[in-house]
C-alpha cells in the first residue's frame, strides 16, 4: 500500500498536470479540506493558521488545498496511524491545533 505522503504527491502531480495543460481553470478547482500535509496547506486555513503553508498538523481538518472538481471527496488518505480518513468540501474538526 502506498504511503499517505505519495498518494498526495500524486494527486497535487495530478492535480497540477491538469493545470498545466490548461485541462483545469480556477473555476474548475475546489478547497479540499483535511487532505494537506503540515505546512502545505493553500491560503487561508482556519484558526492557528494565516495563509499559505501555515497549517500545523498533517490533515489538518481547518486546511485547505486546490484540487480539480469531482475528486476532493473521492480521496482517500490511509495516516501513519493507520486511519483512513477522506476530503471534505466543508471544513472538519479533526486534527485542529489545540
Amino acid at each position: 500500500m502506498k504511503s499517505a505522503a505519495a498518494l498526495l504527491s500524486t494527486a497535487f502531480v495530478a492535480a497540477a498536470g491538469v493545470t498545466a495543460s490548461g485541462g483545469a481553470n480556477a473555476e474548475d478547482m475546489v478547497k479540499c479540506y483535511g487532505i494537506s500535509l503540515a505546512g502545505q496547506n493553500d491560503c487561508a486555513a482556519g484558526p492557528g493558521t494565516s495563509c499559505a503553508g501555515t497549517s500545523t498538523i498533517d490533515y489538518q481538518g481547518n486546511a485547505w488545498k486546490l484540487v480539480p472538481a469531482g475528486t476532493c471527496e473521492e480521496t482517500t488518505i490511509t495516516t501513519a496511524d493507520g486511519r483512513e480518513i477522506k476530503g471534505s468540501l466543508e471544513e472538519l474538526d479533526r486534527d485542529l491545533p489545540s
